[in-house]
């Protein structure tokens, strides 16, 4: 079992974790609605994936109200 030799100071453990950090997503913009969405991901606000329709928004259905 390994175990260290010496204890690791302060300084040397933070300059190990400075490389570490989370980094903020890069918003892209939506191309049907223009809102800003994550990069590969289907938009939110409108369900579009690149220019087709993935995601029909409850907006976008019809529904009867015998059905509701």
């Amino acid at each position: 079992m390994a175990v260290p030799k010496s204890k690791i100071t302060r300084s040397r453990r933070g300059m190990r974790r400075a490389h570490g950090a989370l980094l903020s997503e890069n918003p892209n913009e939506c191309t049907n609605c223009g809102e800003l969405k994550r990069p590969h991901h289907v938009c939110a606000a409108c369900g579009h994936y690149g220019d087709k329709e993935i995601v029909a928004m409850s907006a976008d259905i019809d529904l009867d109200e015998e059905a509701v």
